[in-house]
């Protein structure tokens, strides 16, 4: 696809270019035709420039080598310009691109390479997950695509799931995992500040601490009872312990994603979050996923005990 808009701009830039050329090939040829006049020994010829009464500046044309240097440069342009992109939407007699040159390295790329990945698809995940060699090679992608979110340690940061513990907001079991690495996954919890009021925001927030064994305001967690049963337990369940199936997380336990305290469940409750982990199947290719999705298991799983 063409970085330009509208043809004008290409037109634009290709005359910008051209004339470039053409007014610097002008200079340079008027230039190599001048001639040091000389009388009496000395230049006759001289720019008008004068210092201290004797210093004087000459006008003697540039040395020929330096003038054969410049013509050469500017055929190098002509041909670079005919073979390769750099007149607007031209693409050059060799039609290169960046993009071309991206997928024809990474297409050797992965013929060399992908049957390395490959040899482990038929294998099932726990299988590949007990797997020394494949687990190495899981490890590399993860340190690679992963660790920017997830951290190095895989423990996850704020808005980042740990994956180390037992605690998944879709699922742990290796399909799942799997699932999720190849499609991505796309959590949404609404705002409700505007529907509940302050007061009523804080309300759940204390029901849903005291679901946890959280340090809670009681009266405040009665009240919320009431509206966390009619609004919230659709996705987080009428025990707050949350439905996978949704990503809505359990609420019973101590984990949680963007922290636990008053103030930022309260800030959940009124903004909502929006988080996404991208689809990486199209991009790393099955292999890949598959490796990665056993590697991913292994975190929280002893697989030789399986």
């Amino acid at each position: 696809m063409s970085d330009f808009v509208s043809d004008f701009w290409s037109v634009y830039i290709s005359v910008i270019v051209i004339a470039g050329m053409a007014g610097l090939g002008y200079v340079l040829f008027s230039q190599s035709k001048a001639v040091a006049v000389k009388k009496d020994g000395e230049a006759a010829d001289i720019t008008g420039h004068v210092w201290d009464d004797d210093l004087v500046e000459y006008n003697n044309p540039l040395p020929r080598w330096w003038m054969w240097m410049f013509y050469i440069t500017i055929a190098f342009g002509i041909g670079y310009l005919a073979l390769y992109p750099g007149l607007g939407k031209f693409q050059g007699l060799f039609g290169w691109s960046a993009v071309g040159q991206y997928k024809k390295e990474r297409s050797d790329a992965e013929a060399k390479y992908q049957p390395l990945y490959d040899q482990f698809q038929k294998k099932e995940l726990k299988a590949v997950a007990a797997d020394p060699k494949a687990q190495e090679m899981g490890k590399r992608l993860f340190q690679t695509y992963c660790v920017q979110c997830h951290g190095s340690d895989a423990r996850g940061a704020k808005g980042f799931p740990n994956l180390t513990d037992h605690d998944w907001l879709y699922g742990g079991d290796a399909a799942t995992i799997k699932t999720s690495i190849e499609g991505g996954r796309h959590g949404q919890m609404p705002a409700f500040g505007a529907a509940f009021g302050e007061e009523k925001v804080k309300d759940v927030a204390n029901y849903a601490m005291s679901l946890s064994g959280k340090k809670h305001d009681a009266d405040r967690a009665q009240r919320g009872s009431e509206t966390f049963k009619a609004v919230c337990s659709t996705c987080h369940g009428p025990d707050g312990k949350g439905n996978q199936g949704v990503g809505a997380p359990n609420l019973t336990d101590h984990t949680w994603l963007y922290g636990g305290t008053e103030k930022t469940i309260v800030e959940t409750v009124t903004n909502g979050r929006n988080n996404q982990m991208p689809a990486w199947k199209d991009f790393l290719g099955e292999g890949k996923v598959h490796l990665l999705a056993a590697y991913v298991w292994g975190l929280s799983n002893n697989p030789k005990a399986q």
